[in-house]
Parts: C-alpha cells; structure tokens; sequence
C-alpha cells in the first residue's frame, strides 16, 4: 500500500509535527494519570480506613451493650430467685429450693453460659451449688474469704465482682444478689453465678488469634479478663509484665485510662508485630461501668481489603486510558487513510444533493398543486353540504305544516298515528338537516355569532316551556319534572345559539332519564371573577364509560334516537363565546351532570 498517497494533503514537516505533538501529548496524559491516580488512590485510602474506623467504633459500641444486656438479664434472675417465697422464707437448701435453682440455672445458660449457680448462707457457705456435671461441688465450703461476698454482705447490693481464679484454675467473675428479708431487712444469705471469662467473653467474638481482629476485656482494677495471649489473663494491664511487652506505649495506656473513666476512646498505634486500631468502650450495668470491652484490629488487615479495592480500580481506571489511547491511535490512522476518499465522497454527495434540490423544487410544487386542488374539493363539499342541507330544509317545513293540518281532518285513530309518524320523521329530519348546516359552518369557521346582553333567566324560562310543548316530552316522558329557580343572571351572548345549547343539553338530560320518573335541575350563577356557570343535573343513567372520553365528539352516542352531533356543536358554540363545557357521572351514581361557562361580560 502506497501510504504517500494517502499522506499527499499534507506538508512532510507537518506530519512530523502532529506525530511529535500525539506522543508528548499521549506521554503528559500518561504522566498526569499515574500523579492523579496515586493522589486519589491516597485519598481514597484515608477515607477507607476512616470508615473503617467508625464501623469498629460503632461495633465496638454496640458489643459492649450487647454484654451489658446479658449480665442485666443474669442480674434480673438472681434479683427474681432472691426475691421468691421460698429464700424469703430462708430455705436456702432442701429439694423445692434446688428445683427453683435448676430451672433458673437452664434459663441463664439459654442465653449465656454460666458454669455454677449457687446459695451462700448468711455465714457464706454454700448451701446449693448447681453446676455442670463432672465438675466438682463447692456445697459445705466458707467463702467468706472472697472479696465480693463481703462487698455483697456489707452493702447489701447486687455486685458484679472482679477477675479470680477459682480453685480448678478458671478464671471466672462472679455476680451476686443479696437474699435480704422484706420484712425484717434481715440478711439471709446470697444467691450468684460465676462466670469462667474464656467461654462467656469468646461468645461475642474472636479472642484466641492475635492477627486478625480479636477481643480483649479488663476489670476495674485493670486486670485482664481475656486475652489471646493466655499469659496475660489475670494479670493487671499497668503490672510489669504487660507493659514490658507493649513497650509501655503510651497510646495505648492513654486510652485504657479513658475508657476506664466510663468514655469510648480508640487509638492507632505501633506494635511489635505491626500497627493496631484499638477501639475500646465501657460495659455498663446498673448505670456504672463494670468491665471494659477492646476491639484491636491489626491495620495490615483493614488496609489489604482497602489494597484490594483501589487495585481492582487501578486497573480499571488504567484499562480504560489505554483503551482510549489505543482508540486514538486507530482513529487518527483511519483519518488519515479516509481523508482522501472524503473529499471525493463530498463532492459525489454535493452533485447528488443539488439533483436531489431539483427534485424536491419539483415535488414541492406538485404539492403545492395538490393541496390547491385539496382546498378546492374541500370548498366543493361544503358547498355541496350546504346546498344539500337547505335545499332539504324547504320540502320538509311544508310536510310538518300539511301534516298538523291532515290531522285536525281525520278521526280514524290508526290513520292519525301514521300522520303522527310522518310529522315526528319530518321534524327529526329537519332537527338532522339544521345540526348538519351548523357542523358545516364550524368545520368551514363560518360561525357568526350576535352577541348582546340579555337576562340569560328569559332564555332558560323559554327554553324549558319549549321542552314542554315538545310532544317528544309530553307523550314519552311526561312523568319528568323540570326543576329551575329563576335568577337575574346578564351575559353578553348570541341569544339562538345560547338558547340551542341549553335545548341540546336539556334534550339529553330527558333522552337519557328512565321512564320511572326523576328530577332535572338547571343551576345558573355567577362566580367571582363573574365568570357565568350554567349546570344541568339529571337523575338518569349517566354517561357511558365508552363515550366519556370522546363525549363532544362528533357522532359520540350509545343511543338510537338523535344524530350524536348535539353535543359537538354545543361545545363548538361556547368555545366561539371564549367559555368552556364539561360533564361528568354524578358522585352517588344517579346521572350525570352538564356545565358550561361563560367569559365575563
């Protein structure tokens, strides 16, 4: 392929340039990207690991009421035993009071695991000890040595003890209720569990792997109720042994004293084995803090999950800029290639245009012809409706007059019902023939209106005395009353046609009210903008759902009596005043309602 044939557009020196200016432009983006990149990888990095932190926080917060929680409820039993008829009565020992301790005993470990529950008497020894089985029975022995059995003694209050070890070697915490007489306020004895840290505090989370997150809980004096260095269980946090082996960080000790002050506190320092997120917060029951819950997450784990969260947007990110550049690159090589080929296509598409011009000046102008002769067929028609329409109208008026007349001549009663039958035709089609004139003069928008002002009360008096003469009126529904308050209401209007839309609507308010009888009401106001608002309100079987939407539409009828175009040109008559016409099913379902408006004055 002769590429000199494709590069002939442009000066040689020219080329060389943009090729020079694509790559340092190519290489400044590149360098932009990896600066940006490691700023907003940064970023993102400190704002991982804030989260992070707030979560641990957060949990470490909800851990510690989760705990308080749990010793309330051990708290709540023991309150419940110490309280029960049987150790008021000072039955400390026997079958009734074991079976009451036995079943407390199985509701506690329900929940939490406990590893003894027993009764001390009020010279502190055990009276009952329920315990698991296999493991040794205290019952007989004087605990009166233990300090929480003498804080339970002397204060006569529920105590939750520190960190001791028993006699099997456990370290354990004990809780106590005092077994005080209601009535006497003699103390009796107490009742309490213990608690072997190890198994209670591993329920909540981990508390053997050191590197990952793990739990460590103290007491009040400081001392260590777990930890996954078993070395350091028992022993007190500020003693020699563990501040040697933290180094006696100073982080560290500044936030177990603070969180010992009874507030939340996290810290993030160096230790031997890495950095640590340490977030700690008080356990408190009764409203005091009693034991101190820690959190210690080493931060090589939270910021390997927060690693591999910004590598796989790296590498994304990275994906996408060398698939752009990658698409620039190919676009500027087939630009180059079809830049030749384009100046040849524009100028074959720029004589097919000017073709297409010529064409399309010809074409508009058949259009034009057509839409001429379209007016003028359209100007025939109506002329043709019109003729048509009026030339109907003069045979029919004499038919009515000679068939009024016929009848006053003739007695037979089957022969006046035929002449009945013509006249009623006639007058239908003369109704057909005026209703086609005014849809022809609205279509063509040769309505003329003649408008004055006039008392709109004397045409609905007018127009319901026409109703009634209507033998449409009197011989099918004479059982339907009429109902209107006469009201001075003064509009400006085409009195004939104001008085054709209230006949069309009062018409259709008796065609479609049943034979057992119902009230049509007209309603006549003036508003407060002096907008006038005319409503007719019939008890009859309402609007069809069908015909709702298109119910001024032209030939929008259900019914076999009328021509369907009564509505279409009421609407367009009060349309022409500048008002509105609407109608709707009544809300309790007896009928519908007509209403038009008319524009003040």
């Amino acid at each position: 392929m002769d590429f000199k044939k494709y590069y002939s557009i442009f000066p040689l020196n020219t080329k060389k340039i943009t090729i020079l200016s694509i790559i340092l432009i190519i290489g400044i983006s590149y360098g932009l990207f990896f600066y940006f990149q490691n700023n907003t990888e940064n970023n993102i990095r400190n704002s991982l690991f804030d989260q992070q932190k707030q979560r641990q926080i957060d949990a470490t917060e909800a851990l510690s009421h989760h705990i308080s929680s749990d010793l309330d409820s051990i708290m709540a039993r023991l309150q419940m035993l110490a309280n029960s008829a049987i150790l008021q009565q000072g039955e400390l020992s026997g079958n009734e009071t074991t079976k009451l301790l036995q079943e407390v005993y199985n509701q506690i470990n329900s929940v939490t695991l406990v590893d003894r529950l027993f009764i001390l008497n009020k010279d502190s020894i055990a009276t009952i000890n329920i315990i698991p089985k296999g493991e040794k029975s205290f019952v007989g022995v004087n605990f009166s040595y233990r300090e929480w059995v003498k804080q339970t003694k002397d204060m006569l209050m529920p105590v939750f003890s520190n960190g001791f070890e028993g006699a099997d070697g456990k370290y354990r915490i004990a809780i106590t209720y005092p077994i005080v007489n209601k009535l006497t306020g003699q103390y009796l004895g107490l009742v309490g569990t213990a608690l072997p840290t190890i198994p209670f505090f591993e329920h909540y989370g981990n508390i053997y792997n050191i590197k990952s997150q793990y739990l460590a809980v103290m007491d009040r004096s400081f001392f260590q109720l777990i930890h996954p260095v078993k070395s350091f269980i028992g022993t007190p946090f500020f003693g020699s042994h563990t501040q040697e082996v933290t180094g006696h960080n100073m982080i560290l000790n500044d936030l177990i004293r603070t969180v010992r002050s009874g507030k939340q506190d996290f810290g993030i320092y160096e230790f031997k084995n890495g950095e640590r997120l340490n977030t700690g917060s008080p356990i408190f029951v009764g409203g005091k803090p009693i034991y101190f819950v820690f959190v210690i997450t080493p931060t090589s784990t939270i910021y390997l999950q927060i690693n591999d969260i910004i590598s796989v947007q790296r590498l994304q990110t990275f994906s996408l800029l060398a698939g752009i550049t990658t698409a620039v690159v190919i676009l500027i090589v087939f630009l180059i290639k079809w830049n030749s080929s384009l100046d040849r296509e524009v100028k074959r598409r720029t004589e097919e245009l000017d073709q297409s011009n010529k064409q399309l000046v010809l074409a508009n102008k058949k259009l034009e012809s057509a839409n001429e002769q379209l007016k003028v067929h359209d100007n025939m028609q109506n002329e043709f409706i019109n003729i048509a329409a009026h030339e109907l109208r003069t045979p029919i008026q004499p038919i009515i007059l000679l068939s009024e007349s016929l009848k006053s001549t003739i007695k037979d009663n089957e022969q006046i019902s035929l002449i009945n039958a013509i006249s009623r035709n006639a007058k239908r089609l003369r109704r057909l023939t005026e209703d086609v004139l005014d849809v022809t003069r609205i279509e063509s928008k040769s309505l003329k209106l003649h408008k004055e002002q006039f008392n709109l009360n004397d045409i609905i008096v007018n127009t319901i005395n026409d109703i009634k003469i209507n033998r449409y009126f009197n011989n099918k529904k004479d059982d339907i009353k009429i109902l209107y308050e006469c009201k001075d209401v003064f509009v400006k209007a085409d009195k004939e046609r104001l008085s054709q839309v209230i006949f069309n609507l009062l018409s259709n308010a008796i065609k479609f009210t049943n034979g057992e009888g119902g009230d049509i009401s007209i309603i006549s106001e003036k508003k407060d903008n002096q907008t006038t608002i005319v409503s007719i309100k019939d008890r009859g079987s309402g609007i069809d759902p069908e015909i709702l939407p298109r119910l001024f539409s032209k030939f929008a009828s259900k019914s076999f009596e009328g021509t369907g175009l009564g509505l279409f040109i009421s609407k367009s008559i009060i349309e022409s005043h500048g008002g509105k016409i609407w109608a709707g099913n009544n809300a309790d379902g007896r009928g519908a309602t007509f209403s038009f408006s008319l524009p003040p004055a």
